[in-house]
């Protein structure tokens, strides 16, 4: 059978035209922050946050205390979210290796793998504490061993939020400020007189924070291009309506612009999970964000088999997906292009976002086709070496580099490689020719 949309969201174009807007806004505040430091920085703040303190940067005394307000549950339970997210950076780390061989006698060749040296790492707040977006981008960056890191974090209703700044102390960060949107991914990146700039920015965001990073990519590394939270849902008639449901109100409430998308052979599921899902809106706290994106950017796709379901949710390269099927591992051998997978019905998506340990820093707008998540390894830097030990490794090695820069031309190249066959080699080769 044909795919069929038993429901639609917002086309294309609308979302565009949203972008354009978030652009320019972003491109003047870039501009501002690069010219005036500081003082652009404290009037963001205090036009968009309606914070302004002293200093934006936390002391010591500032997070203990912060901390303090905390009960020991709380305490514990985000020390617990850390400690499966460091469990399994840990071994994300210890699978790459330094390597080092001699692929000829005499010529060694090897890499290392270097910590980025100073990241940015931006903490959602300003509606929900992302608390959990700490143990991601902090303490991933901890284990990859970056020896600055700086966390910014915006005000929670006029205040530092006590659990996001003590997950980012518990992660390890070095420097933290009470900053958001694009003042801090800005501040962080280009600098001002108190803040030095980093060599990297990670961490999700709103759609201007999401535009920031990518008008600073270059000047700064990213870990990618994020832009709203996605999650798709591949069921079959194993599971019921409101599992399905609740997964796709349970991150259509991100923002307002969330798109969640149901993928099924099942025409009978599908019709249920419209059902109910109006039942649950009824009903849930956050209803208005997660109704109204679920009305613009809600999709139910009705398909005649797998291999169809398959195809579809290939193309949609969804941040999140969940498989609820009667085979789930042949969905895990086949897709390819997504950002994290959620496999049958005992998980969920909100296991990693906040806690399993996987990491919730995702690639969305399709780059789940060329490019993972944040992990341990998006803080390294592979880094390629060479040396040559002996003579007659040299002479080797430079007869053929001669002969292969002047295959292309490059004259100065070739004699870089004759140099050392005359001295390593004894061969003369007269300048401009190629060595035999």
């Amino acid at each position: 059978m044909a795919v069929e949309y038993l429901k639609r969201g917002r086309a294309e174009e609308a979302r565009i035209e949203e972008d354009r807007g978030v652009r320019e806004i972003v491109e003047a505040a870039l501009a501002d922050i690069e010219a005036r430091g500081d003082i652009a920085v404290r009037q963001m703040s205090t036009k968009l946050d309606g914070y302004a303190p002293e200093s934006f940067r936390l002391t010591e005394a500032d997070i203990e205390a912060l901390i303090a307000r905390l009960s020991k549950t709380e305490r514990d339970d985000i020390l617990f979210a850390q400690a499966q997210v460091r469990r399994f950076a840990e071994a994300q780390r210890a699978s790459m290796t330094d390597i080092e061989i001699e692929t000829l006698p005499g010529v060694i060749l090897g890499h290392r793998h270097i910590p980025v040296q100073s990241v940015g790492c931006y903490v959602p707040g300003g509606k929900f504490p992302m608390v959990a977006s700490a143990h991601m981008s902090v303490l991933t960056a901890a284990v990859a061993g970056v020896p600055r890191i700086v966390a910014a974090t915006p005000p929670f209703r006029g205040e530092p939020n006590p659990a996001v700044i003590a997950a980012m102390h518990f992660a390890g960060a070095h420097e933290i400020y009470v900053l958001g949107g694009i003042q801090a991914v800005g501040a962080m990146a280009l600098g001002t007189e108190t803040i030095d700039p980093v060599h990297m920015l990670v961490g999700p965001g709103n759609a201007f924070v999401a535009e920031a990073k990518r008008q600073l990519f270059g000047r700064v590394g990213i870990d990618l291009f994020a832009g709203p939270t996605e999650t798709l849902l591949i069921a079959d008639e194993t599971v019921d309506a409101e599992l399905c449901a609740t997964d796709l109100l349970g991150q259509a409430e991100h923002g307002y612009n969330s798109p969640a998308a149901l993928v099924t052979n099942s025409r009978k599921l599908a019709e249920a999970t419209l059902t109910e899902i109006e039942r649950i809106l009824t009903v849930l706290p956050t209803a208005e964000t997660a109704g109204t994106s679920w009305r613009d950017y809600g999709e139910v796709i009705l398909c005649g088999s797998h291999e169809e379901m398959l195809a579809v949710a290939e193309e949609i390269a969804s941040e999140h997906v969940q498989v609820m099927t009667d085979r789930d591992g042949w969905y895990l051998e086949r897709m390819t292009a997504y950002g994290a997978l959620f496999l049958g019905p005992r998980t969920n998506v909100a296991n990693g976002d906040k806690v399993i340990g996987t990491n919730h820093t995702l690639p969305t707008r399709k780059a789940g086709r060329y490019t993972g998540g944040l992990w341990v390894g998006k803080f390294l830097k592979t880094h390629s070496y060479q040396k040559v030990l002996t003579d007659e490794a040299a002479a080797a090695i430079g007869r053929y580099c001669s002969r292969l820069c002047l295959l292309e031309g490059f004259v100065g190249h070739a004699e870089q490689a004759n140099l050392r066959v005359r001295r390593y080699g004894g061969d003369n080769i007269p300048y401009g020719e190629a060595a035999e």
